[in-house]
């Protein structure tokens, strides 16, 4: 009998939780919206013992059911200790996204239903009562600046990959003033570096065209930096390895996102593919502005 996997889908409302089900549904998942979490162990025996091929089940936990919620984590608990694996991912967005998403639709949030609050007090209501389960999260992934695709890409990427033999490894390129990724486990901040956007030329272009990169790379404290920041990034990749850790992020950030922190994360990306590491880089921030 194969082992069954189970993956928690839970998160901000307006986040993406629906596009998330739809796609582990589309890649076939046994996808089963909003469940209480005391029903959750029954149903996970009946699956683990049906008589079909059901090698895999996804369930969207959300504050519809927080009746319920103080009672998740024991549940889980309950899971792991019979052996099961089990993994929770937490979607999450800023308020002013959330905000912008139910306003957009037309739809009304659930909390705002339930409390006859305003929208913006229902998202903050939400956030916090919703806080120990993105605690509890095996991952968390920001869609604040994601569209429907790179999300449903993402989900897939992290869910449906074979197992790897490496850690795979995230490059993110961010901009400080549209905050710091939520899904980062290492974030490096290179505002310190000479700034292409004060020079005319450069200013319109992104870290992804060759003036930017020349410019950039070509500055000394860019040399320095680079060769501590590779030396230590070769160092620590083996003991997240040793440590068992599958996925890692590394949030490379300057002042908008558009220069400075492409660059380097583009170049960093280099180094990991000259070790053979396995990577995806992504650039949240380099199309504002």
């Amino acid at each position: 009998m194969k082992p069954l996997q189970i993956t928690i889908i839970s998160g901000l409302s307006g986040s993406g939780k629906s596009t998330a089900m739809r796609a582990l549904e589309d890649s076939g998942y046994y996808c089963i919206d909003n469940m209480p979490a005391p029903l959750i162990p029954t149903f996970i025996e009946l699956c683990q013992h049906s008589t079909g091929e059901l090698t895999r089940v996804a369930i969207a936990v959300d504050i519809r059911g927080k009746e319920f919620l103080e009672d998740f984590q024991k549940r889980v608990q309950d899971l792991r200790a019979k052996g099961y694996e089990v993994k929770i991912i937490f979607l999450e967005s800023t308020n002013e996204i959330l905000i912008r998403r139910y306003s957009e639709t037309r739809r009304r949030h659930p909390v705002e239903k339930e409390m006859g609050i305003a929208l913006p007090e229902a998202v903050e209501e939400e956030r916090g009562e919703m806080a120990f389960l993105r605690e509890i999260a095996d991952e968390l992934i920001d869609t604040s600046a994601l569209n429907v695709h790179e999300l449903r890409s993402i989900i897939l990427e992290r869910l449906m990959a074979a197992p790897a033999a490496r850690m795979q490894v995230t490059l993110l390129s961010f901009g400080y003033s549209y905050g710091l990724p939520a899904e980062a486990d290492m974030v490096i901040d290179v505002r310190f570096l000479p700034n292409p956007f004060f020079v005319r030329e450069l200013r319109g272009l992104t870290g992804r065209d060759d003036k930017v990169r020349g410019y950039v790379l070509e500055q000394q404290e860019t040399k320095e930096f680079l060769k501590r920041f590779g030396a230590m990034i070769t160092y620590l990749l083996p003991l997240y390895e040793k440590e068992g850790k599958s996925y890692l992020t590394i949030a490379i950030g300057c002042t908008g996102g558009r220069h400075r922190s492409v660059v380097i994360a583009e170049h960093v990306a280099t180094l990991l593919a000259r070790h053979g590491t396995e990577f995806t880089v992504r650039h949240r921030d380099m199309e504002r502005g």
